[in-house]
């Protein structure tokens, strides 16, 4: 018995994973392969890629294991509910959020979609020896703890709301995750996060990381007021949310009138302007955020002795704070799961299965087990081929080298250059293989990708790509970041001195100021998203930024992820050719194809105007 199937589906990010003997082989998220952002579905498509890639039927694998206990989530909730809600079934059934009802069908629907697919699990008499269901926190944990490389580990999990935890807190010892203490709904920091970018007028469960792009542009003026008001933050990290401020609980919105009277505006507007009030609230929630986790962290380590963290949970993907944390020193390893909102759920609730239910052992290697967080499909060269003739391409085949001396060339000359390469991506982040890539000397670049390639908000930073070894060349960083889960410095003698009308400048005037040698991925306070590529995970990036490294003396190169606003990152050749014939990107490197903009047929051109909802 060496196979397990985890699934996340029915809030958001759903996603599929396959587990055997302990490693993960597979993982995918089902957005990738329908084309809807943050799909929700039962994620059909994914599963049958991750059980493509095992060799497996559904009916051939050992255990099922969903994510979260759906009933569960609603019993624990519902006692909450109950102080919230008006006298009356009626009014009590209103008071409930629509998602929450949702929730009780949640297993019937799950037995009714593996019934349906492929053949189901190999009859109804199996369903009970095969179908597990793990906790939503415990999922996450698992996911941070097990992959990590560390036989022994605080873990932190902090996203919005689980079965009714907000905020968990584990301790991982060989193959064993045991829960040592919790914060429950509705007291959560990622709710109060969401809350804000509901207030500042993102999309919830999406627009999180816009909110902590835009917050270098203000002053958190407003962070004394939230501590104040919103949140009751203990010395020890643990706090209360003010629920008078708020409406997730009982409401249709995130926040009230009572939350838009104390801080004197109304809810932005979608697409509304952004102002310096909105950029200095952004500041202060993130200033709010990172006092939360760094008082969380230092008395973690005070109390449990244990030199490692893993954080997993929606809030683990706030890099500036994971950044912070680092640096604070409290513990003296930290690593971040790659997937770490729901998504990771699936390959969270695999591996506790694997290690817990089925008490397996459990092995730490020099690395983690994400293999790089490439997990995802590849397509053979052959089928690549076969693909981009039948889209009407047109395309020069190379060997890998001069491919990679073409792509590095055209990158040193100022082009912008769709990457795709090998397994796609788990987890958010593109990681060099559905990239967009840049040149970081750029002063123009930045501000020419965001408008003209990825069609979103001017104020949004890019990353930077940097080799492994040469990464203490460039920023404030002693270590890996191979998930671009960690925010550091430029290095000061790499940044460019401000004169005073520039360091005068306010909120979204900052964004044309080059503040160092490669300002295209400097963000207005000097930080930069890194990350560090390295030979044994993706040799063909690797040996790509080397290239760029020996035309120009620059070990980096700009990375961000293959789309453009409101769509999903690229999964087939297909989707990287509509998304380069409806962009301007002047490149397309894809397997060892070169697809140059010029010699594409025009009337294959895309307009993606209207195409996906903004979010």
């Amino acid at each position: 018995m060496g196979s397990i199937l985890g699934i996340s589906a029915f809030y958001h990010d759903s996603a599929a994973a396959l587990v055997r003997d302990g490693r993960i082989v597979a993982a995918a998220q089902e957005e990738r392969f329908t084309r809807k952002k943050h799909d929700e579905a039962y994620p059909r498509n994914a599963i049958d890629y991750v059980l493509a890639e095992a060799g497996l039927s559904l009916a051939e694998v050992d255990r099922v294991v969903f994510y979260d206990k759906p009933f569960l989530k609603f019993e624990r909730l519902l006692e909450t509910y109950v102080s919230f809600a008006p006298r009356g079934f009626a009014s009590f059934a209103k008071a409930i959020p629509v998602w929450l009802r949702e929730k009780l069908f949640q297993k019937t629907l799950l037995l009714e979609e593996l019934e349906q697919h492929a053949g189901g699990l190999g009859g109804k008499d199996k369903r009970g020896d095969k179908l597990l269901f793990s906790e939503h926190h415990l999922s996450h944990a698992a996911s941070a703890f097990y992959p990590s490389p560390f036989e022994e580990a605080v873990v932190l999990t902090m996203d919005g709301v689980g079965e009714r935890a907000t905020t968990t807190v584990c301790l991982g010892r060989g193959n064993r995750l045991t829960v040592e203490k919790e914060i429950g709904f509705p007291h959560s920091l990622g709710l109060l996060y969401s809350a804000l970018t509901y207030y500042l007028g993102f999309k919830v469960n999406s627009g999180e990381y816009k909110v902590m792009g835009l917050a270098p542009y203000g002053e958190p003026r407003y962070a004394p007021l939230m501590l104040e008001h919103l949140i009751d933050l203990k010395p020890d990290g643990s706090f209360r949310l003010d629920q008078r401020y708020f409406s997730y609980a009982t409401g249709l919105t995130m926040t009230n009138r009572r939350f838009a009277d104390l801080f004197g505006q109304p809810v932005r507007a979608a697409e509304g302007l952004l102002t310096q009030f909105h950029m200095d609230m952004a500041a202060s929630l993130q200033a709010v955020t990172e006092e939360v986790v760094l008082r969380l962290t230092r008395a973690l380590a005070r109390e449990y002795g244990v030199p490692n963290l893993c954080l997993a949970g929606g809030v683990a993907l706030n890099c500036v704070a994971n950044g912070k944390v680092l640096r604070d020193g409290a513990f003296d390893n930290i690593w971040v799961q790659p997937a770490s909102g729901d998504a990771g759920g699936a390959p969270g609730a695999a591996l506790a299965a694997w290690h817990m239910e089925l008490d397996r052992p459990r092995v730490v290697s020099g690395g983690d087990g994400m293999a790089g967080s490439y997990l995802g499909p590849q397509f053979a060269q052959a089928e690549i081929e076969r693909r981009l003739t039948a889209a009407g391409a047109r395309f020069a085949v190379l060997d890998e080298a001069a491919m990679i001396r073409a792509t590095a060339r055209a990158l040193s000359e100022g082009a912008a250059v769709g990457w795709f390469q090998g397994r796609m991506e788990f987890g958010p982040r593109a990681l060099g293989g559905r990239s967009i890539l840049g040149d970081p000397r750029s002063e123009t670049m930045q501000k020419t990708l965001n408008l003209k390639v990825k069609f979103r908000e001017s104020f949004r930073p890019f990353a930077p790509s940097v080799l492994r070894e040469r990464v203490g060349d460039y920023f404030e960083l002693d270590g890996d970041s191979p998930y671009m889960l960690l925010v550091a410095n430029v290095k000061p003698e790499r940044r460019r001195a401000m004169s005073a009308a520039e360091q005068a400048l306010f909120g979204i005037d900052k964004l044309n100021i080059a503040r160092s040698d490669i300002p295209a991925v400097t963000h207005v306070d000097y930080s930069a998203r890194v990350q560090t590529v390295h030979r044994e995970t993706n040799p063909r990036y690797h040996a790509l930024i080397a290239e760029f490294e020996r035309l120009t003396g620059c070990g980096v190169v700009i990375n961000t992820s293959f789309n453009v606003r409101g769509e999903p990152i690229v999964a087939t050749p297909e989707d990287a050719f509509r998304c380069f014939m409806g962009t301007d990107l002047d490149l397309l490197a894809i397997g060892d194809c070169v697809l140059r903009k010029e010699e594409q047929d025009p009337a294959l051109r895309q307009d993606y105007a209207g195409r996906y909802e903004l979010d």
